[in-house]
């Protein structure tokens, strides 16, 4: 099922954008998890619309109900399950898309997928709106995650021209970002705020890198082949609507090197077996090797547009020119800073399952 994600936990998403309601099931947790409210409300409002000028204009609490699977502030060992109500929604705006699919979006595809019965308002089932269920699980899959020491973090690199510090990737500095903006440094921030509001001045949008660093993970989790660390996560980030790229450690420049340059030389630090270098992101042979988790996420500008473009009528079949109404984001990147941090939640503690009950087996 496409919108069903994992082998030891199963998450299942639902729901439209302009539905009465979004949400998602997350099954296979083991009961006795601590789960903090607050902190997931925190984490949620990372990602929630409507609340600073790089953003739509759509406000939505995105403030989850849970259905079950959490009781006295623990999962009890059922599925958890949990709504967030959709209370901001303009259908209206939306009404001419299936006779007439907006460039770069979903309309087209699923117009003739579905033959007309999709639900167009707000991108439907295809929506950026349904990153909020995926960061309720993805937000508490990263509370249980850091009760192990495993920390996920994530900041933008570039927007458009302008860009930022990488990672140390031997030693990422995941307590330098920013609060109010996911950099890590502040003129970088300016830079790429003057980025999207030109953009949107032009009636344009700007799309972004995002960087995505796991510390604290041990050697030894993953699998080879289909099952690797790679795969598990670049399918989750890759259901991220607007990622069109994923890369790991040094990724496409590695083949410009040569294997000398490229390999990760071992050496014995405080009794530990790690490496002076970190171009293969912490993965080798789809399994970890004790250093951290580096991954880039390219994330696509945003389809909709004010500036008329071209498409055509399905129903006449003759170009027409298209405006796109509706409240949209300039730039998606920083609002999906979260979600690409909850996706790689999501996929690392269902490795992290896979593996306990590995060892069991042993």
């Amino acid at each position: 099922m496409s919108s069903t994600y994992g082998e030891n936990l199963k998450l299942s998403i639902f729901g439209q954008s302009h539905g009465p309601a979004i949400g998602m099931t997350l099954d296979g947790i083991p009961a006795g998890l601590p789960v903090d409210l607050d902190k997931l409300q925190e984490f949620l409002n990372r990602r929630a619309p409507g609340q600073n000028d790089w953003s739509t204009p759509r406000r939505e609490e995105d403030r989850p109900e849970f259905l079950g699977g959490i009781l006295d502030g623990c999962t009890c060992g059922a599925p958890i399950a949990a709504v967030i109500y959709n209370k901001n929604t303009r259908s209206g705006d939306y009404a001419n898309l299936k006779d007439c699919p907006r460039p770069g979006h979903a309309d087209y595809t699923a117009q003739v997928k579905y033959g007309g019965f999709q639900d167009a308002a707000g991108g439907g089932h295809f929506s950026g709106r349904l990153t909020a269920p995926l960061c309720i699980a993805g937000g508490l899959c990263k509370q249980w995650l850091e009760e192990m020491g495993i920390r996920i973090t994530a900041h933008i690199t570039c927007i458009g021209q302008a860009v930022d510090d990488t990672f140390d990737p031997l030693e990422p500095d995941i307590n330098a970002i920013l609060p109010h903006f996911p950099v890590l440094h502040q003129d970088s921030a300016e830079a790429m705020m003057s980025e999207i509001a030109h953009a949107r001045y032009k009636g344009d949008s700007v799309g972004g890198i995002i960087e995505c660093a796991v510390t604290g993970l041990p050697a030894g989790i993953g699998e080879p082949m289909f099952g690797g660390v790679e795969s598990r996560i670049a399918q989750i980030v890759y259901g991220i609507p607007a990622v069109k790229g994923v890369e790991f450690g040094l990724g496409f420049t590695a083949a410009h090197l040569r294997g000398s340059e490229n390999n990760d030389s071992y050496t014995i630090a405080n009794g530990k077996i790690t490496a002076e270098s970190n171009g293969c992101g912490g993965i080798l042979g789809g399994i970890t090797n004790g250093m951290p988790i580096i991954f880039d996420v390219a994330i696509k500008p945003t389809p909709s547009i004010s500036k008329p473009q071209q498409s055509v009528s399905l129903s006449r079949m003759e170009v027409q020119e298209l405006t796109v109404k509706g409240r949209h984001d300039p730039c998606i990147v920083p609002r999906a800073v979260p979600v690409v941090e909850a996706a790689a939640a999501i996929a690392i503690y269902d490795l992290i399952l896979g593996n306990t009950q590995t060892n069991r087996r042993k």
